[in-house]
């Protein structure tokens, strides 16, 4: 291979501008993550020999069909999840614009131009001819445009965690939605099991009265008893219509679109066990952590950008091609054109713009840092009261169990001793009512324990991890 031919005075001259742009200085500051300290231990978990931290699919650990299919129409129709993959898509754009700036801008022209003049009467026609190729390259020397690119990669990376903290949101409330919706239909019947069995009562009651054996007092507070129970019906029902509403938006589908199947009850779902890691791990399985960070690097990048506003931008500008007045003769070397130029801009007043400018980056990034730190904590503290209501509502819906289970004891017991004419009517009036409301009560602690595992799901981030 025969040596390179060296250099002429104009290469020397774009050889050493290029090499000061390769070794060109950032004048903002290197990223640092935050340092904040995650506590050694849950307070709240329950001891587990090995951590099982959510999988992808956490709900299909509550052996419901009818939800694994409402989670599938969910990701496929749900209105917010396909406004968040629209918004990473509009980052990933300005990312692609940022970063154009990083390479040189070419265009091509081509002209034909046509006079005629008259000249002391006689005329006179021209035709010329042109082509040509013009570049543009601004010397990214400060590392204003590398950092304009970075804080766009980093925002397009907050919208791809924003789009997951969005997912991870959207399908805990389709999971909580329908549970809610379960236990609406439940108390429903509950209560018209309710009804039905305080009429019978009530009937009893006035053929006794007719036989004389109790007072019009015994029929007259059975009667407030059924009164009561009919009149809590409407509101219950058209609490569950709302659910059932609300879980239809939620698939993307209108509300007379979506009804309950038969076959889930809330005491017939399984309960999957969840035992979290350690709290450090945390930090890498919550998206909105990680969007916060990313916001942060954004920020972080903005600074560099703003910083460098201050200092003199190079712009380098070279354009050839051919021009001649015969279409045959145009690309002959004679008819070759090219020139090269260097333009230095050095910004001297701009009435406090750019110091403003600057502050605002610095004031942002100082925003962005006390937001994640509220993150992080938020974090911590959002696991910690998923763990002690996990806790605390699978003791309620023990303790309820038990306390239903003496209630319903109680009345039938009291429904013998009545029949056997040792107790009045009103003790097992009693007796009835607090057997209805342990019922209804047992309903509801069954949702809450339901809803307080959905929140330990959504606490741990899902199954998501960031890689």
């Amino acid at each position: 291979m025969s040596p390179l031919p060296p250099l002429r005075p104009r290469g020397r001259w774009l050889a050493g501008v290029a090499l000061l742009a390769l070794v060109g200085c950032s004048v903002g500051p290197d990223y640092q993550p935050p340092d904040l300290a995650a506590p050694p231990a849950w307070k709240e978990a329950p001891a587990a020999p090995t951590a099982a931290w959510p999988a992808a699919d956490w709900w299909t650990g509550f052996g419901s069909a009818q939800l694994d299919r409402y989670i599938a129409q969910a990701q496929g129709a749900n209105d917010d999840l396909a406004a968040a993959m629209a918004r990473v898509r509009e980052a990933d754009a300005q990312a692609q614009v940022a970063g154009a700036a990083l390479l040189p801008t070419v265009g091509a022209s081509a002209d034909l131009n046509h006079e005629r003049t008259k000249n002391s009467g006689v005329a006179q026609t021209s035709t010329a001819h042109s082509v040509g190729l013009n570049a543009s390259y601004e010397l990214d020397f400060w590392g204003k445009n590398r950092a304009s690119a970075a804080a766009a990669v980093a925002t397009a990376d907050a919208s791809r965690y924003d789009l997951e903290t969005v997912r991870l949101t959207v399908l805990s409330s389709v999971a909580t939605s329908y549970f809610q919706s379960l236990e609406l239909r439940e108390r429903v019947r509950v209560a018209e099991d309710n009804l039905a069995n305080a009429t019978a009562v009530l009937e009893g009651l006035r053929r006794q009265a007719d036989a004389g054996t109790v007072t019009a007092l015994d029929v007259a507070q059975q009667e407030t008893t059924v009164a009561t129970l009919n009149a809590a019906l409407p509101p219950l029902r058209q609490q569950y219509r709302q659910s059932v509403n609300a879980l239809a938006i939620l698939l993307g589908q209108m509300p007379e679109a979506v009804d309950l199947a038969e076959g889930d009850t809330l005491a017939g779902l399984s309960l999957p066990a969840v035992a979290p890691g350690l709290p450090s791990d945390l930090l890498a399985r919550r998206p909105d952590v990680a969007e916060a960070e990313a916001q942060l690097k954004a920020a972080n990048a903005n600074i560099t950008v703003a910083r460098a506003a201050f200092f003199p931008s190079i712009d380098l500008t070279a354009s050839g091609g051919y021009a001649s007045t015969a279409l045959s003769h145009l690309f002959d070397p004679g008819s070759a054109l090219f020139s090269l130029a260097a333009g230095l801009t050095q910004p001297i007043f701009q009435g406090g713009a750019l110091e403003g400018q600057y502050a605002n980056a610095q004031a942002r990034y100082d925003e962005l840092v006390a937001t994640y730190r509220k993150s992080v904590r938020s974090a911590f503290a959002n696991v910690e009261d998923a763990l002690t209501a996990v806790k605390e509502t699978t003791d309620q819906v023990a303790r309820q169990e038990q306390a239903t289970a003496t209630a319903r004891h109680a009345y039938e017991l009291a429904q013998a001793q009545m029949a056997a004419g040792t107790i009045t009517v009103l003790t097992v009036l009693n007796t009835e009512t607090a057997l209805f409301s342990a019922n209804d009560a047992l309903v509801q602690a069954r949702f809450s324990r339901l809803q307080a595992l959905v929140g330990l799901y959504n606490a741990l981030g899902g199954g998501w991890r960031q890689s």
